[in-house]
């Protein structure tokens, strides 16, 4: 009975965890207005071709790259639900098609608008499109509409067309495309593609509320058909009969969809999604809202939904905006043994793993797992005088474990007792700080600790200690351990190393030559299968040295990663390098150029990894340490794929803030933006590109947690743009732009023969007047003209310099005193600050000077002249203190910087990033991050 109900409880555990684990594989990011949606209503979606994901929202058709929201506004409708995309398809030839309320429409590339297309035949609204190839067919308010080789041809289901049959809602083909399906308000509708023939069937006869049919997607010969108050009908093509669906909760379908071979993906508008098993006819995982659970869906209330064909979820609400599931392609797991253990979330500063036993140290305890057994046990205050584990070693037959403030303890895998090491010191040894456990060759155990180096050997029952007062031993905490290849250990503290030399069983400082990295804090070292070895310090470059010393260098791991930032490194069977930093993942070859960067799209959980705590197991599997669990990758399945990563693609190219589909620019045309994406449609802090200007960069830049890059002021001259993801030229994407010169070559060559011909010109009168002059009889002194040595007068010479300089035409009539301008100045100011105009992003001078009761050319003379200021760098630096004010309250910490600079009044981003810049001298994300922030999403 025990026993049974051990077993018992064991299964609902494992069941829990299991839904737990699955609910992990999809974490939701939501996107709503301030991200840039332009509505809360989401009721289309869509993925095209080309990676995009489109939206049609309650007023618009949106296209979202993962980072960025873009509009394409239905021009000519007035505001009204009519406006509400219904759908949206592409044919093959990568036309884009949307339906709305009032008909169809398609999206001209070229200049990003919408067209309306046959609206003398379509003035109605289009419910649903479906695209074959460059076939497309109209599911419509009047029935069925087929375009075909530049024709239009439309079916009816009935002669009458305001017949409630004639409302097709949604469309599928059948296996051989020779079947149209149509879902109606009245019934289940066929049309033969080959003879024309229309056929239907009714859920219930003369029940005209059960055959409203919303939605329905095939699988095989069954069609799944969602209706308004029936829930999800079943329909068997082979004998036309219909039957219930399992029930989900809720009987009004919004949307539905299938993968065509298994799984049917329903939406409800009440109860959230639901995977249907098409084999088993039961439903296999639900997403349904929990105001407890931060990571899913937002609501319950669904109005599309899509499974794309990476298999992420995206799910539009009614009034909750978009919400999907952030994608990773799986290169990376997370260890787990269910439904014991899970390490997500756990920060894991130190493991050891030894095939299916597995020891790891967190900042939460140790944890023991024998998958062979099934056995798992934690280890936890007040057993751990310290949770924080700092360094695993397996010797003699147990496991040593170093913690930071509760000394080294022993752990037998036998009887799972706990225990602490006995030997030497007891105050260290249960108190103290144990940094690093080492085993040699010969059967020794090294231990670095706060008080020096002991060696322990358990079988003779010795333990020696080494200090800086008996040793060459550097001074302070002894942080890495490290037995080369050819048995010499390499100890390192905070001030410096050391090396043991087994021969004379003596540690020895003063072996190093100059240059190399004995005085630094050394934290890692580590030799790779050429027996290099690889020094990783508190700061700077990896350093690597030969074993005997008379050949070492820096290496720079990327030119972009800070130099402190590295932690861990290991080599896998392939020659690659693996850095583990505080900033995310590397691979490199040493001695080569080639590398690659891993982030959370490739399943990385968390940026951070830990110091030293990376493994390669005797499968060629590589383990890291990591704050946010312990994860593993096959070194194997990196190459397959990166080869399948496709270009990066330009999304935008802007010029002084404004989109540009010309690449050949005007000369003041000179502040370049660009806009791209790779469509990871994961999270955004996790981007990571690299960058250059030709021309302008020498190098590639690191570009982390954003997808734009802008250059101001670039002189004339031809420019290339690339992006790439880190070290993978497959990713890489291109775009040229030239700024031509304010005046071109020939102009030049014009304005010479310009500037010499009126030389000439000026000489040539110069020489007749002067000619003339010698000729002509003198100027008496009567006629009032005193003559120079060359015959000139001195006002011919001079000009008349008693002649007073005109006041600047502008402001002749209209001059300020300076008593005047004071005056106008307070009153400025104090109607600025108190009433706040410049949040209007349509703010005009001659609005401020209504409001000061005064004219707009007082208020330009007040600026220009008294301040020496121009009125839009007064209003905006106004606005620049707006934003520092708000990006500090609590309150607006999730709003994007696109939304916080639209509160302050800034019309574009663009404006407000050149008017932040030239206010403060340093970007909004920098000022952020000098304020102690986070960056945000841009």
């Amino acid at each position: 009975m025990k026993s049974t109900i051990k077993y018992l409880i064991l299964l609902i555990i494992y069941l829990a965890c299991s839904d737990t684990l699955q609910a992990r594989d999809y974490v939701f990011r939501n996107i709503v207005m301030s991200d840039g949606l332009s509505g809360v209503l989401v009721n289309a979606i869509y993925k095209d071709s080309e990676g995009f994901v489109w939206l049609g929202t309650d007023n618009c058709l949106d296209r979202f790259d993962g980072v960025k929201v873009k509009h394409f506004e239905f021009r000519g409708i007035e505001s009204g639900r009519k406006k509400r995309v219904n759908c949206i398809a592409e044919t093959s030839n990568r036309q884009l098609w949307v339906g709305n309320g009032v008909g169809l429409w398609r999206l001209n590339r070229s200049n990003g608008e919408l067209q309306r297309i046959v609206p003398e035949k379509i003035d109605f609204a289009v419910n649903t499109l479906l695209a074959d190839n460059d076939v497309l067919y109209l599911g419509t308010e009047k029935g069925l509409f087929i375009q075909k080789d530049g024709q239009l041809i439309q079916i009816q289901t009935d002669p009458n067309v305001l017949a409630a049959c004639n409302r097709v809602m949604n469309l599928c083909l059948n296996e051989d495309k020779s079947v149209l399906w149509m879902a109606t308000v009245q019934g289940l509708f066929s049309y033969s593609l080959k003879d024309g023939k229309v056929s239907s069937w009714h859920f219930r006869e003369n029940v005209p509320e059960t055959d409203y049919f919303r939605c329905l997607t095939r699988i095989g010969e069954t069609l799944y058909i969602g209706t308004m108050s029936q829930g999800v009908l079943r329909f068997d093509i082979q004998t036309s009969t219909f039957s219930h669906a399992p029930s989900l909760g809720c009987d009004v379908i919004s949307d539905i969809s299938g993968d065509g071979k298994e799984n049917v993906y329903i939406a409800t508008d009440g109860n959230g999604v639901h995977f249907l098993s098409h084999k088993d006819q039961c439903v296999t995982r639900s997403f349904c809202h929990d105001i407890r659970d931060k990571e899913g869906i937002r609501s319950n209330s669904i109005y599309s939904l899509l499974v794309d064909n990476r298999g992420a979820l995206w799910v539009g609400h009614f009034q909750a905006g978009l919400d999907y599931s952030l994608y990773q392609n799986g290169l990376f797991s997370t260890y787990s043994f269910p439904p014991l253990f899970n390490s997500t979330n756990l920060s894991v500063r130190s493991f050891l793993n030894r095939g299916k036993e597995k020891v790891i140290g967190s900042r939460d305890g140790l944890f023991y797992i024998n998958e062979s057994t099934g056995t798992v046990k934690s280890f936890v205050r007040p057993v751990l005088t310290s949770d924080l584990i700092l360094t695993i070693s397996f010797y003699e037959g147990e496991y040593y474990i170093g913690t930071y403030g509760g000394g080294m303890m022993v752990l037998n895998p036998q009887t799972l007792a706990l225990t602490y090491f006995e030997e030497g010191d007891s105050e260290l040894f249960h108190k103290g700080h144990i940094f690093c456990i080492k085993p040699d060759e010969k059967g020794n155990l090294w231990v670095g600790t706060s008080q020096g180096v002991f060696c322990y050997n358990k079988s003779a029952k010795q333990i020696k200690n080494y200090t800086s007062s008996n040793s060459q031993l550097p001074e302070g905490n002894v942080y890495e351990i490290s037995f080369d290849s050819t048995g010499k250990g390499w100890i390192a503290t905070e001030t410096g190393m050391c090396i043991y030399d087994p021969a004379s069983q003596s540690l020895r400082s003063n072996v190093f030559p100059e240059g190399f990295v004995h005085r630094d804090k050394v934290r890692t070292i580590y030799e790779d299968s050429k027996h290099n070895l690889f020094f990783i310090r508190e700061k700077g470059s990896l350093f690597i040295s030969s074993l005997t010393m008379d050949r070492f260098r820096q290496k720079s791991v990327l030119s972009t990663l800070p130099d402190n930032s590295l932690m861990s490194i290991v080599e896998d069977n392939l020659g690659w390098l693996w850095i583990g930093c505080n900033d995310g993942l590397l691979r490199m070859k040493d001695g080569e150029e080639d590398y690659d960067a891993f982030t959370f799209n490739d399943g990385v959980p968390g940026p951070t990894f830990t110091n030293g705590a990376a493994y390669k197991d005797e499968n060629g599997l590589l383990w890291f340490g990591n704050t946010k669990g312990l994860i593993c990758v096959d070194p194997k399945e990196v190459d397959e794929l990166r080869g399948k990563v496709r270009p990066i693609v330009f999304t935008d190219i802007q010029a002084n803030g404004v989109s540009i589909t010309e690449t050949s620019l005007k000369y003041d045309q000179n502040n370049l933006t660009f806009n791209f994406t790779d469509f990871a449609y994961g999270l955004p802090s996790a981007l990571l590109y690299e960058y250059r200007l030709d021309g302008v960069d020498n190098d590639w830049k690191l570009l982390t947690a954003q997808s734009e890059v802008s250059y101001y002021g670039l002189a004339s001259g031809d420019y290339t743009f690339r992006v790439r993801l880190p070290g993978n030229d497959q990713s890489e994407a291109s775009c040229e732009v030239t700024v031509r010169p304010m005046v071109p070559w020939w102009g030049w060559g014009l304005i010479v023969v310009a500037l010499v011909l009126i030389v000439l010109l000026v000489r040539y009168y110069l020489w007749k007047r002067l000619s003339t002059l010698v000729k002509s009889p003198a100027l008496s002194p009567a006629e009032g003209q005193e003559e120079n040595e060359h015959g000139f007068s001195e006002k011919q010479v001079c000009g008349d310099n008693n002649q007073e300089q005109p006041v600047e035409e502008k402001y002749k009539t209209n001059r300020l005193s300076e008593t005047e301008c004071k005056e106008l100045y307070e009153k400025l100011v104090a109607y600025v600050e108190k009433e706040r105009p410049y949040i209007n992003p349509d703010l005009k001078m001659g609005d401020l000077a209504v409001a000061l009761g005064t004219s707009s050319h007082s208020l330009s003379y007040l600026l220009n002249q008294y301040l020496n200021q121009s009125y839009y760098d007064f209003i905006n630096d106004y606005r620049v203190a707006e934003f520092k004010r708000l990006v500090v309250d609590s309150k607006y910490s999730r709003y994007t910087l696109a939304a916080l600079a639209e509160l302050c009044g800034f019309s574009s981003r663009a404006s407000f990033f050149r008017s932040f810049k030239k206010s403060t001298g340093v970007t909004p994300n920098e000022y952020i991050r000098s304020i102690g922030g986070t960056a945000k999403e841009e």
